[in-house]
């Protein structure tokens, strides 16, 4: 009897922009605006064989005590204008777009969805992200028009739309007319667009709610999570796609791919300096006392950063920080914080360094294999949205040393075997629903 064949991974490519995950000091690290970045990354992604190359996208720039967010100062460019642009110097390598639900309209996105995937023969995909926050709602002529509560439901009907527009032209090149009447959109008329190579470009959605999970597994092909631990990530892992035989799915139809840090090192010790070192040059003093007074909601320059956690509660309803997304509860995150600090006698410095990294995958390269060959096959995920610290050429040794070791053990492509995204994660296309 023949052994089973190893379970294939899929991978990704993130922009490493304007986040906290950037090494901006290092003599290495370029623009996060100019194209050629773009183009160096994107070309690295398709030269590792990676299904998709990933943008983030900010509405406003973030703020942190009424002043500009210091890593907001180079700009962040609109995705799919970029995409655009890559589609035109890459042949294979799916192109992934995040675009917000809240403040965009079905029609107007959908055209320009499906005019990214003509141009690039069928890589394009849609990163549907909610938001409810007036802040970057002021940039809008409905600015913080809309209720946390509805934030799913309009993004629901949103994608729901914009598929009905891409099933509004027959496969063989026929327009027929739209209608379309919910709660949060109304459209009538006739979509510009043909049906284009995928059918509809692929469907990535972002969030780890309940109402997140139960939207992924309605409408997603794609969901970004992480998740810190194996075991965090097998319990995510068997949640979702739990969910989706209620909306008629099967498991394979939507892939589960967190996002996922790595450091490279030519021993297992090396590459654990190496870690620790990136670590200080992410998380600096400043932004360990940014980063604690965004959880407290307190001005908290008067503490060492090397000192100890504050012993006063958080304020629950301050906002010291704007445009960003607070992670769950503030008197919760304190607790687990100062519950961390107490058990490693970690400072205030130290607490944020080991509370707010990514998961990660660090060791040598034949290490990095065996971590990540071990969470697939485990079931703790179907592929990584691997997040490089360094822009453009922080995946340049991944593809280098990793990939070649991920095709050894055959859980890995050594080819292209199709020419869309959809073909790359084995997603058929969709049936026509006209």
């Amino acid at each position: 009897m023949t052994a089973a064949a190893p379970k294939r991974m899929h991978l990704a490519a993130h922009f490493p922009g304007v986040n906290n995950t950037t090494v901006w000091s290092d003599p290495r690290s370029r623009s996060q605006i100019e194209f050629s970045s773009f183009e160096h990354l994107a070309r690295t992604a398709e030269r590792g064989l990676f299904d998709f190359f990933f943008l983030a996208e900010g509405l406003r720039l973030r703020e942190h005590k009424g002043l500009i967010h210091d890593l907001d100062v180079v700009g962040r460019p609109e995705s799919l204008t970029v995409l655009s642009a890559l589609a035109a110097v890459t042949e294979r390598l799916g192109l992934a777009a995040t675009v917000n639900t809240t403040f965009n309209e079905p029609y107007e996105l959908a055209r320009r969805l499906a005019t990214l995937d003509h141009l690039s023969a069928g890589r394009a995909a849609w990163n549907a992200v909610t938001s409810s926050d007036a802040f970057t709602g002021e940039n809008f002529r409905r600015g913080g028009y809309l209720d946390r509560a509805d934030r799913y439901t309009r993004a629901a009907e949103f994608v729901a739309t914009a598929r009905e527009l891409w099933d509004s032209w027959t496969p063989d090149g026929a327009p027929r007319p739209v209608s379309h009447r919910g709660r949060h959109f109304t459209v009538e008329g006739e979509f510009t667009v043909p049906r284009s190579p995928q059918g509809h470009p692929v469907v990535i959605q972002a969030g780890d709610s309940p109402e997140g999970r139960d939207f992924a597994a309605s409408a997603a092909d794609i969901v970004f999570t992480r998740h810190g631990t194996l075991e965090a990530g097998r319990a995510f892992y068997a949640d979702v796609k739990g969910r989706l035989a209620a909306h008629g799915r099967e498991p394979d139809e939507l892939k589960v791919m967190p996002g996922v840090t790595f450091v490279l090192g030519d021993t297992d010790a090396e590459a654990q300096e190496h870690a620790a070192a990136i670590r200080l040059q992410q998380v600096s003093p400043q932004s360990a006392i940014a980063a604690l007074e965004q959880v407290w909601g307190r001005d908290l320059s008067g503490y060492d950063p090397d000192g100890p956690l504050p012993a006063t509660d958080p304020d629950p309803g301050a906002e010291l920080a704007r445009g960003r997304v607070r992670q769950g509860d503030p008197l919760a995150v304190a607790a687990r914080w100062r519950a961390l600090s107490r058990e490693k006698g970690l400072s205030i410095r130290q607490t944020v360094i080991e509370a707010t990294g990514r998961q990660s995958f660090i060791g040598s390269p034949a290490t990095v294999a065996a971590q990540l060959t071990e969470y697939v096959a485990a079931g703790a995920a179907d592929g990584f949205i691997l997040v490089p610290h360094l822009t453009p050429g922080g995946l340049d040794d991944f593809v280098d040393r990793v990939v070649p070791l991920l095709q050894e053990r055959g859980v890995f492509r050594r080819a292209y075997t199709g020419s869309t995204l959809r073909s790359h994660l084995g997603l058929a296309e969709p049936v026509w629903k006209g």
